[in-house]
């Protein structure tokens, strides 16, 4: 999509003046700002994030803060040509967000309010990427979006007893920054966006993929604060799921311990030296240590704070579900049809073999679930047929059915069918996506409606530009629906609760279909929690 830009300023009240864009295709779309601070960095790697201090000023009338680029690059691995891996542009101080603003006067209560929270598996991944000028400036969807980046990989999920200590010294929790990082953004949000336009008190929270993981985790987060510091009114899930009570501590110190040997840092040495080298060493070399060890994904922990050890035990015993009920917190969450194609290619084992497979899915989850799914995927210890091959098909599938398929539908079974009787079918909104637009780049073809091809959709193009019957379709199908969702409205279009699934199918038109792949799903999800409980009585 052709667009021109051209200098925005806006007063922000008691925190001073801010410059971004207005961008225009034609007539005027939406006004940007790129790289809002919303945090002061930590004072040491692995600590917390700072809330930005009440005297926190952005600029002045004639010198207004800059912010027409984008946020700042945490140091990431590359993956395919969708996030080159660019040393120059790291950036460890990535503490910043991007807000798209609609044009004229906001309604008497301000805009509606959509955060986004990027995926990448909570190990690479950013906001730049990401385009809502046509989707707000187009459209009905008058809403301001606020997209943060925060801290991936081992910069913001790194967990050991050497680091719980030292976030001790200094009156800190340790692990799951990125997820802290996250909700500061939503607290800024909640404490600032006024001054843009928008309604601080009609958030919805929304993410893709990874950042759908973070969605189910700050929500959760949310549900444990009371009423009046609660942000989280609503929540949109794409394309993954809770998945598992993420590793106890004990269970994530081996990986530290294995970076480590990887640094040839001594495990020997006190837990200050080691981590006195460990923030000694550049974000790049990290980086490369950290794609050679076993157990290179860098992933929750249920650290006590963040995430409670009684997480899951929520979801079964009907606890969680009533939180949504007595808040009336909706979700709408779903996926595409051909995930699993894209996740074949994230760090895929490195033999052809179950063992190699079994390796590169405890890099994810704890040893104990592994090995409870992997039978009841593969029985015999052999291929079913169809599937070719361990290290790309087998891995794909597996990997989509933990991330998207089977535990989505172990969550809806959870907050419908729990030991408490509570059922919150009412506020669950689900989706299926079988289309996929002409301008979708990037992913081949064949791979078909694979993990993000559907970005398009959600973001009207996310740059590029749909076609005339491609939009009529999305708008009806998705993105009209979404809009009066994030709006409050109570009837919204989606035409289905609970179980049910809409689906925009392969012609662009929509339909309302019982789920087949229900009863699997349920299955896996029933015997990742039976292990778990299991495990939490011994």
């Amino acid at each position: 999509m052709e667009t021109t830009r051209r200098p925005f300023t806006l007063s922000l009240a008691q925190r001073g003046v801010i410059q971004g864009s207005t961008i225009s295709a034609g007539s005027e779309l939406c006004h940007y700002f790129g790289g809002v601070r919303y945090a002061l960095p930590p004072l040491q790697r692995w600590r917390r994030a700072r809330k930005l201090p009440s005297s926190f000023t952005y600029g002045s009338k004639d010198a207004p803060g800059v912010c027409d680029g984008g946020a700042g690059l945490c140091p990431q691995p590359g993956f395919l040509d969708l996030s080159p891996e660019k040393p120059e542009a790291w950036d460890e101080d990535c503490f910043q967000c991007n807000v798209w603003v609609p044009t004229g006067t906001p309604p008497r209560d301000g805009w509606p309010v959509m955060i986004f929270i990027h995926g990448g598996w909570l190990q690479f991944g950013s906001p730049n990427g990401f385009n809502a000028a046509a989707l707000i400036g187009e459209t009905e969807f008058k809403a301001v979006f606020v997209l943060p980046a925060y801290r991936v990989n081992l910069f913001g999920f790194l967990y050991s007893a050497e680091l719980e200590q030292d976030a001790a010294d200094v009156g800190e929790t340790v692990g799951n920054q990125g997820f802290w990082d996250q909700r500061l953004a939503l607290e800024w949000t909640k404490e600032n966006i006024s001054l843009f336009g928008g309604n601080p008190d009609q958030i919805t929270i929304s993410g893709y993929s990874a950042g759908a993981n973070s969605v189910f985790h700050q929500l959760a987060y949310d549900l444990r604060q009371p009423i009046a510091h609660s942000i989280v009114r609503q929540a949109v899930i794409y394309s993954n799921s809770p998945a598992v009570q993420p590793k106890s501590p004990t269970e994530t110190q081996p990986q530290f311990n294995e970076l480590l040997t990887a640094l040839s840092i001594p495990l020997s040495l006190s837990a200050t030296e080691k981590l006195a080298r460990l923030r000694s060493l550049s974000s790049k070399t990290l980086l490369d240590a950290s794609k050679t060890i076993t157990i290179h994904q860098f992933r929750p922990t249920t650290d006590g704070s963040f995430i409670l050890p009684t997480l899951f035990t929520s979801l079964d015993n009907g606890t969680f579900a009533q939180s949504l009920l007595s808040r009336n917190i909706r979700l709408i969450l779903g996926e595409c049809s051909d995930e699993r194609f894209l996740y074949a290619t994230w760090f895929p084992p490195k033999e052809n073999t179950l063992s190699a497979l079994r390796t590169r899915l405890i890099a994810d989850y704890p040893t104990h679930i592994v090995d409870a799914v992997l039978p009841l995927h593969y029985p015999n210890g052999t291929l079913p047929r169809g599937i070719k091959n361990w290290d790309e098909d087998a891995w794909g599938r597996i990997y989509a059915d933990m991330q998207v398929y089977h535990m989505q539908r172990g969550l809806v079974h959870a907050l419908t069918c729990n030991t408490g009787g509570v059922d919150a079918s009412a506020l669950i909104h689900r989706y299926r996506i079988e289309f996929r637009a002409e301008c979708m780049r990037g992913i081949p073809a064949e791979w078909g409606v694979t993990h993000s091809s559907d970005y398009p959709l959600w973001f009207w193009g996310n740059g590029d530009v749909l076609t005339e019957k491609e939009k009529r379709g999305t708008w009806v199908a998705l993105v009209g629906p979404l809009s009066r969702f994030v709006k409050g409205e109570e009837e919204f279009g989606w035409g289905v609760s609970g179980r049910g699934v809409r689906v925009m199918e392969k012609d662009g038109g929509v339909k309302i279909k019982g789920d087949e792949l229900w009863e699997e799903g349920v299955r896996v999800w029933k015997r990742v929690r039976d292990v778990d409980g299991a495990r939490a009585r011994l």
